[in-house]
């Protein structure tokens, strides 16, 4: 074996272990983009879709269901979060796909199936030969136990498709789980391979100098990375969003410092603590705000909060508000997002935790944050809502923050820097791959323009 051999052998491959399905018998709805993008993945057999919001991953992925049920015929498992159940059910329907809602092993019908993350325990593995997961972030943290519960039960499922519209925008960790969970490598694995200890911080962990063009080549074997369709080549028109407007409304905190003492100056909260304990010493005069921002306009509302006392208090102070809390059940929860969905809800007073993701409302184009929370994934999902494909307004992003949390909006904005710049970064590295992946060789044709008209000589025409 020659050096060069060498090298060659200890490079990463993900073998691929689908099956081919011709394009031109998926869903006539799709575009062709989508249709490359769903026969990559099926021909995979375990892949990612990372794709930005609005660019069709519930088509992609009820395709990709059906396919892989039709070629084994054997049910597949869709897990999603609370209420996107019914909305995928109710999108199925819309392309032609019976989509079976289920709570437990006993409603599990041939075809495809789906259920919410919270009700996975009710479920057996085995008996599926395919599963989906809807919103794959939460994959993100790899000491949760929804993780582990995820990735130990479908070890052994031959067909895994994984669809988020970013993975973390802050750490590229949850790669690994990503790849982990669909088998083609643990993330120990990914960490010892490509990675390094970032000094003397064992916690942190840097891309090797030499291996970041290694690292991406093998990010785009098994995954695609998409913030539109012209980043694989495709043309990108009707993806150009409208605007979208961030108005920050700064309110004064009551009189009392954070230690609970009267006080003539704000202290400006810098410890996570700190900015919790503002959160509440202001909660009242935020939540007036919101109600008096909610005035301007007569359409449909988001009303986003991070406390149970504020969402309390927001549903006191809005007429018509309606609430969604942790605690009511499912049904409940499922049933008023559902109004909000139909439009027969105009003000919804919830946590983007309970409906931050995945859920389809281009008809509302309002929202407000009351408050914000150290978490930007939140804030992006939650925006995402209403700013994606098919919005049709400019889009109106309210932040209400108290002045003595400053350092919040700053942490918010230094994630979308990093979230931006690892997205580009993604995207610049398996662009070029993928395109070749997905779109395969094409021949260039030069187009031939006559400008002087052909004469046929008269003997030939004889």
């Amino acid at each position: 074996m020659t050096y060069a051999e060498f090298l060659q052998s200890k490079q990463c491959k993900v073998v691929s272990s689908g099956f081919e399905k011709p394009r031109e018998n998926m869903n006539q709805h799709m575009f062709d983009w989508q249709k490359d993008i769903a026969y990559w993945a099926l021909k995979k057999g375990r892949a990612a879709l990372f794709e930005d919001c609005g660019l069709g991953k519930t088509l992609q992925q009820l395709e990709w269901a059906q396919s892989v049920c039709d070629y084994t015929e054997r049910p597949v498992l869709i897990v999603a979060p609370l209420a996107v159940a019914e909305q995928t059910r109710h999108e199925g329907e819309k392309f032609g796909y019976q989509v079976s809602v289920c709570r437990t092993q006993n409603d599990v019908l041939d075809g495809i199936n789906i259920t919410n993350y919270e009700m996975l325990s009710h479920f057996d593995a085995s008996k599926f030969t395919g599963v989906v997961l809807d919103e794959s972030s939460i994959l993100k943290n790899f000491t949760s136990k929804t993780r582990t519960q995820i990735i130990e039960m479908f070890r052994d499922t031959p067909y895994k498709l994984s669809c988020t519209a970013t993975p973390s925008p802050n750490d590229y960790m949850e790669l690994g789980n990503q790849a982990e969970f669909l088998g083609v490598m643990s993330r120990t694995e990914m960490l010892a391979t490509y990675f390094i200890h970032d000094g003397s911080n064992t916690s942190k962990w840097r891309l090797k100098g030499h291996a970041e063009d290694r690292f991406w080549s093998w990010v785009a074997e098994w995954a695609v990375v998409l913030t539109s369709p012209a980043d694989l080549g495709y043309s990108g028109e009707g993806y150009n969003l409208p605007q979208l407007n961030t108005v920050e409304h700064l309110v004064e905190p009551g009189t009392k410092s954070m230690d609970g003492n009267l006080t003539l100056f704000t202290k400006t909260a810098q410890t996570l603590s700190e900015r919790r304990e503002a959160r509440r010493n202001s909660l009242d005069e935020r939540c007036e705000e919101a109600a008096e921002i909610v005035k301007t306009d007569a359409g449909q509302w988001l009303v986003w909060c991070d406390l149970n006392d504020e969402s309390s208090k927001l549903k006191t102070l809005i007429p018509g508000a309606v609430e969604i809390r942790g605690s009511d059940t499912p049904q409940d929860k499922a049933d008023r997002l559902r109004g909000f969905t139909d439009g027969s809800i105009r003000v919804l007073v919830t946590k983007p935790s309970i409906a931050g993701f995945g859920l389809n409302w281009q008809g509302c184009h309002n929202m407000i944050f009351v408050g914000l929370s150290d978490s930007y994934e939140m804030m992006y999902q939650a925006i995402r809502r209403c700013y994606r494909f098919g919005q049709v307004n400019t889009v109106n992003v309210h932040i209400v923050t108290s002045t003595a949390e400053g350092a919040v909006r700053e942490n918010i904005e230094r994630k979308e820097r990093q979230r931006a710049d690892m997205t580009a970064e993604m995207v610049r590295h398996t662009k070029e791959i993928l395109r070749k992946e997905i779109r395969g060789t094409t021949r260039d044709v030069i187009e031939y323009n006559p400008q002087v008209e052909m004469k046929i000589p008269a003997w030939l025409i004889a």
